[in-house]
């Protein structure tokens, strides 16, 4: 009867810790067809370059085991938590490995400021709380400030493939540039692709050029400054070029 009820506790423990807890950032969990639940390894998002996809498997990686490495009574915890026990020091060696080892890393993939002050608050959310003793270091071990950073990585690495692939069809089909100048900075589509393959590079490098059949006519037939200009302008119109002596006729009753 103990031990029902002890099972039973820890059940109703871990369904309610679930909506309060970020999802696992470098697993997710399935439904095969037997009915069972299993765990599988997230999948990269596609559209990235070879750079973001290794940096986003890196940080995925570290917060696990900072985060969700362990588990007891259905509580997750990693080695936040069991640095952040020891009083003093372990919170100043969590706040320096949050950083170091998953904002720091983040950041190589070209993040907007704006992004990296939200990890950061997450971070200092964290290490406040581990300073209350003992019920600091379980708000902490809930929060899980590594892995909402990764997560955060994972949906901003998530568009900036999604913005990339629609570029590339963009330009299969010919048609222009249909993500806006602002939004591309912000985004930065096709970041780190010049960690690809040698042959791809060409290719990537005018993914993002808006350059049409209409618009280099325009250019080509454009005026330029100074006599050549009006010579490509009548031959175009179909008129006779001056020849050589009429030139130097010209010229020369210019000079009596």
């Amino acid at each position: 009867m103990t031990s029902y009820l002890q099972k039973a506790g820890t059940r109703l423990f871990e369904k309610h810790l679930e909506q309060y807890q970020p999802e696992d950032p470098l697993y997710e969990f399935y439904t095969d067809s037997r009915g069972k639940q299993r765990r599988r390894k997230r999948a990269i998002p596609p559209g990235l370059s070879a750079r973001d996809a290794k940096i986003l498997k890196s940080v995925q990686r570290r917060a696990h085991y900072l985060d969700k490495g362990f588990s007891i009574c259905g509580l997750r915890f990693g080695w936040t938590f069991i640095i952040g026990i020891i009083p003093g020091a372990g919170d100043v060696a969590d706040v320096t490995l949050n950083y170091f080892l998953v904002v720091r890393k983040a950041r190589q993939a070209e993040l907007p400021a704006w992004l990296v002050r939200r990890m950061l608050l997450n971070n200092a959310v964290s290490a406040l709380s581990g300073l209350v003793p003992v019920a600091g270091d379980i708000v902490m071990a809930v929060f899980k400030a590594n892995s909402r950073n990764a997560a955060l990585l994972e949906e901003f690495l998530r568009i900036r493939g999604e913005e990339f692939l629609k570029l590339q069809a963009d330009m299969a089909h010919g048609r222009s540039q249909s993500v806006p100048a602002k939004d591309s900075q912000q985004v930065k589509p096709g970041a780190g692709m010049s960690d690809d393959a040698a042959a791809a590079a060409p290719q990537q490098k005018t993914k993002f050029v808006s350059w049409s059949r209409s618009s280099r006519k325009e250019k080509e037939r454009a005026p330029t400054s100074g006599d050549r200009g009006r010579f490509v302008e009548d031959v175009e119109l179909g008129t006779a070029a001056p020849s050589r002596e009429a030139e130097s006729s010209t010229i020369t009753v210019q000079k009596r």
